[in-house]
């Protein structure tokens, strides 16, 4: 008998994600075999997610058990890389309300995938392997439309909601627990070199097409509203809305909690 894991304390990420496919591919007998292969069959989370990533990202210039291999030595050389998947997980069934539980990310959301192909692009950026960490950021955005250079730093606890169109420069910073939605560019101004991208503190919002361009600081738990293009830096609480962006109102805490993108009425 399968334990329920709704009953007592919060079971942990991989143990709710085995429930999950377990239930899920009793309910779908098509899908069935796909399940097994992508969570069941593993013993491990880091297991399940370097195969599935690599049935991804597989093409005509690596094959999945290459790529595989790849994945899970990266994983074993930084386990935090796997903390932050987790967590990344956690943060998709939080804060977006369609998400039914842990499967749907793990299997389905490309933002998701495209963050821990991110992340993995990242670990061999900073190991001097360059080539293999572009080759993956092409993957990603040719199959989930999100291009993030390799060398971006990343927080953990990330949600990329819907995540189509989202652009992220190379010296780009993103703290813990933000929330970036579709459309998101955070980019530069132009041809300059050296550091020019945006600093985002933690738990920032980023709303649907936004853009934050140049070498600027977002202060911790900003709101940037939809559509807004933001030029200057942004101190800490504040919402900003327009083009070019302005202050117009402070903010509760944790707007990437609570993803409400709506703007504060004028007094």
């Amino acid at each position: 008998m399968v334990e329920n894991p709704d009953i007592g304390a919060p079971p942990p990420p991989w143990k709710r994600l085995r429930f999950e496919a377990k239930a899920a591919a009793s309910d779908e007998q098509a899908l069935a075999s796909y399940i097994d292969a992508a969570i069941l069959s593993h013993d491990t989370i880091c297991q399940a997610l370097a195969f599935h990533l690599a049935e991804k990202l597989a093409g005509p210039e690596m094959g999945a058990q290459q790529i595989r291999h790849i994945i899970a030595t990266v994983y074993d050389h930084e386990h935090a890389l796997v903390d932050a998947a987790e967590a990344d997980m956690q943060a998709v069934l939080e804060r977006d309300p369609a998400c039914r539980g842990m499967l749907q990310p793990f299997l389905f959301f490309k933002g998701f995938l495209a963050l821990q192909t991110h992340r993995v692009a990242n670990r061999l950026w900073r190991e001097g392997r360059e080539t293999l960490a572009f080759h993956f950021q092409s993957r990603a955005s040719e199959l989930f439309g999100v291009d993030i250079h390799p060398a971006v730093k990343m927080g953990s606890s990330v949600m990329l909601d819907h995540a189509s169109g989202i652009t992220i420069g190379e010296t780009a910073v993103v703290g813990d627990g933000c929330s970036i939605l579709q459309g998101v560019t955070l980019g530069g101004t132009g041809k300059e070199v050296g550091d020019r991208h945006p600093k985002i503190g933690k738990g920032v919002l980023v709303s649907v097409g936004a853009k934050v361009l140049g070498n600027i600081t977002i202060g911790d738990e900003v709101k940037i509203a939809a559509g807004s293009v933001v030029l200057k830096d942004v101190p800490a609480r504040t919402t900003v809305a327009g083009v070019p962006a302005r202050v117009v109102g402070g903010e509760g805490a944790q707007p990437a909690r609570n993803m409400d993108q709506t703007i504060p009425e004028s007094k």
